[in-house]
């Protein structure tokens, strides 16, 4: 069997197809992740007043109430207050790690599975635990019900959603950071493979180890100073960008040759 696939030029030609299409889509995931998908853009809508574009709350809802009216008034605003957007950044992240971990094939098996496993189940957390689709769902339960009496019941299971995921809130639930953490883990040591590999550049590998290390100084700092756990994500975030901007160009050019 083994010989016959090593003799088999076709088949080492479909293999070397899957790897580049999977580069592909790892490039493009990369390149909406930072353009489009940006994790935090319900801060950023909310911190730059929609930067004019977009009409935004003056404060964040607070009330179970506040939110479902703002998800009957404008939905892309209040989703993406609500992390949805976030939630489409993680799994684009997932491809991205997918994509790493064949373009490092020649490096560290191991830690590549490490840090693929532990990406793979935090983007799985985070989009399991994000409330979004939930409150969405939820609002138009409150809006089109006809019952007086159900209607606490549906304010009750919003609340019980947004005290384990409050997006304004200094405690945001254990999935989300569990989630972060695990994708942070996972973007640090494929930045370190990269260190011994020749596939990415040391400029990409560095980039990388600030991106994740920085922003893993949030849990020590959300232990013991809340009050500046903004710190940490703002630091990391030009690093962060420049990361998959790096990565992405290196994908694009895998993609279009031989490995």
């Amino acid at each position: 069997m083994s010989a016959n696939h090593r003799d088999d030029p076709s088949g080492a030609k479909t293999n070397s197809e899957g790897w580049k299409a999977l580069y592909l889509v790892g490039g493009i995931a990369a390149l909406l992740a930072f353009s489009i998908f940006r994790r935090n853009w319900g801060v950023e809508l909310m911190t730059f007043s929609g930067f004019g574009l977009f009409d935004v709350p003056e404060t964040w809802p607070v009330t179970t109430f506040e939110w479902y009216e703002l998800l009957q008034l404008d939905r892309y605003i209040s989703l993406s207050l609500l992390g949805l957007y976030d939630v489409i950044n993680y799994a684009l992240v997932g491809l991205i790690f997918m994509a790493l971990y064949g373009a490092l094939r020649g490096a560290n098996r191991g830690a590549r599975l490490v840090a693929l496993v532990s990406g793979l189940v935090g983007v799985t957390v985070f989009i399991s635990s994000n409330p979004a689709v939930d409150m969405l769902a939820l609002s138009e339960r409150y809006s089109t019900t006809a019952s007086v009496t159900e209607r606490p019941l549906v304010l009750a299971a919003g609340e019980a959603l947004l005290a384990h995921h409050n997006p304004v809130g200094p405690y945001h639930g254990t999935g989300y950071y569990i989630s972060l953490f695990l994708v942070l883990v996972a973007g640090l040591i494929f930045s370190i493979v990269m260190l011994r590999s020749d596939v990415f550049n040391k400029w990409t590998a560095i980039t990388g180890i600030l991106a994740n290390g920085i922003n893993l100084f949030l849990f020590p700092v959300q232990a013991f100073a809340p009050s500046i756990n903004w710190i940490p994500p703002t630091f990391a975030a030009p690093f962060r960008v420049a990361w998959y901007i790096l990565i992405m160009i290196q994908l694009f050019k895998l993609s279009r040759r031989d490995r």
